[in-house]
């Protein structure tokens, strides 16, 4: 039986994406910051006879992190790793964005390489992102700066240290940076999908980032035109992902390629 890990999956996209993916036979990890909301929303699942596993995981706290890798080392490989958690939070300084960036790059990052060793050699990872993080909003510079082939973890990392500072000093947009840090997140949260799949160029894992689109959740509002069954259908065919035409290093909606 394949297993899957979804962050953020006590309620809304990740809880319909760990639901989906356990109805197609996946031993799921259902992952979450609030312990009790998480195991209400296994025990949902569990009432229908599906395979779900719950687990306290807080992807800004490192020793969260580093107790659930431990927690997974008695686990067979990961088939798909879905890094769904994050945060949209209100107002913009420069502590929105720290801890905005914190969440959403930072935290997605931090998990996927806590447990990068116990992915299968096959495994798909997928970067829930928005088309907020589209690039068109960037200056020049800091697009092809993003786009560049060459682009390292540690210049995305300066990227981020750049946008907190100079939002600290009211320059972000001096520096070519939108006024929203969930924007700048997701932008920096695909620059490492990019990242990361070049690194593990050659083998048979597949890294890829997906736009769910406006979506009916806690975060979305009740205006969002997307219903969560809609959202997640992109999230789960990337975290499936088979046959000879698998792409890599990718941003998706509706299982189709979009512009970063």
């Amino acid at each position: 039986m394949p297993i899957a890990v979804v962050t953020g999956a006590n309620r809304g996209l990740g809880l319909e994406t760990a639901h989906t993916l356990a109805r197609r036979g996946y031993r799921v990890w259902l992952t979450g910051r609030d312990a009790e909301s998480s195991k209400q929303a296994a025990s949902a699942l569990q009432a229908e006879g599906l395979d779900v596993q719950v687990a306290a995981l807080d992807i800004t706290d490192q020793a969260s992190i580093r107790a659930f890798s431990r927690e997974m080392q008695t686990e067979p490989a990961i088939a798909a790793l879905v890094n769904n958690a994050g945060a949209s939070l209100k107002g913009f300084d420069s502590r929105i964005a720290a801890l905005t960036l914190d969440s959403n790059y930072r935290g997605a990052a931090r998990v996927t390489d806590a447990l990068w060793d116990r992915l299968a050699p096959n495994a798909k990872v997928v970067f829930v992102s928005s088309g907020m993080g589209k690039l068109a909003k960037f200056s020049p510079t800091l697009r092809e700066c993003l786009l560049a082939p060459t682009l390292t973890r540690a210049q995305i990392e300066e990227i981020a240290e750049e946008f907190v500072n100079a939002v600290a000093r009211g320059e972000h947009e001096a520096f070519g940076f939108p006024s929203n840090a969930y924007a700048v997140s997701k932008a920096l949260m695909n620059a490492f999908t990019r990242v990361l799949a070049r690194e593990g160029a050659g083998g048979a894992r597949r890294v890829n980032a997906v736009c769910p689109g406006w979506v009916k959740t806690r975060m979305g509002g009740d205006s969002a035109p997307r219903s969560l069954t809609e959202g997640a259908s992109g999230i789960v065919w990337a975290a499936t992902l088979s046959g000879e035409e698998r792409p890599n290093g990718g941003f998706f909606r509706d299982g189709k390629a979009i512009a970063w």
